[in-house]
Parts: C-alpha cells; sequence; structure tokens
C-alpha cells in the first residue's frame, strides 16, 4: 500500500492511525473496504490556488499555459482565466495544481 501524507491538524495522530490500519490490512484483519476509509482520513487536503499562485507555478515549472493545460488535461483558454482571476480551478485540476507544487512535473508527466 502506497504510504500518504496527513492533513496539518492532527497529522501525527492520522498518520499513526493510518499506519496502523494498513498493517491490519496487510495481515487480512481489515478488508479493502474498510481499508479505504482510512485512506481517505489521511488525505492530504487540496489547497486553493490564486491566479499569482498559478502563475508563479507555471513559472516555476518552466512551461507554457499550454504545457500546464496538457499536464492537467484542461484548455489553453481555461489556464489563461485562471491566471488572469475570471475562473478558479476545481476538482481533479485543482488536486493535480496541488500535485505539480508538491511533487514537480515528473509526478503528472
Amino acid at each position: 500500500m502506497k504510504k500518504t501524507t496527513t492533513r496539518k491538524t492532527g497529522s501525527r495522530i492520522l498518520a499513526a492511525v493510518h499506519e496502523t490500519a494498513s498493517g491490519l490490512h496487510r495481515a487480512g484483519l481489515i478488508d479493502k473496504r474498510r481499508m479505504r476509509d482510512y485512506d481517505a482520513l489521511a488525505l492530504t487536503a487540496v489547497e486553493p490556488f490564486s491566479p499569482r499562485r498559478i502563475q508563479s507555478l507555471r513559472r516555476e515549472l518552466n512551461v507554457s499555459q499550454a504545457v500546464l493545460a496538457a499536464l492537467l488535461n484542461s484548455s489553453v483558454s481555461t489556464v489563461q482565466k485562471w491566471e488572469v482571476g475570471a475562473k478558479r480551478p476545481s476538482g481533479p485540476s485543482l488536486k493535480l495544481l496541488n500535485i505539480l507544487e508538491k511533487k514537480g512535473i515528473e509526478a503528472v508527466a
């Protein structure tokens, strides 16, 4: 089972609970369905992105709006709207932006 990070509040406790549950799952004492519940508790909270933060991330990654759009499976128009504040990223795009920021382009390319 892959290692997950936890939310900031109570992160050490959640990490310990998740680690214990993972061990019990590997031992066959917790089924997959129950383990998914523990996995959901340990997921990192998704942070919103401001237009400036999106531009900054894109420049840090050294990619064009078109490349960022391709990485996020989005359109160039959407990325442009995010960067000027006309729209805000949400759902899978927001999650992928968080992953790009934390883990780099290799995590989604």
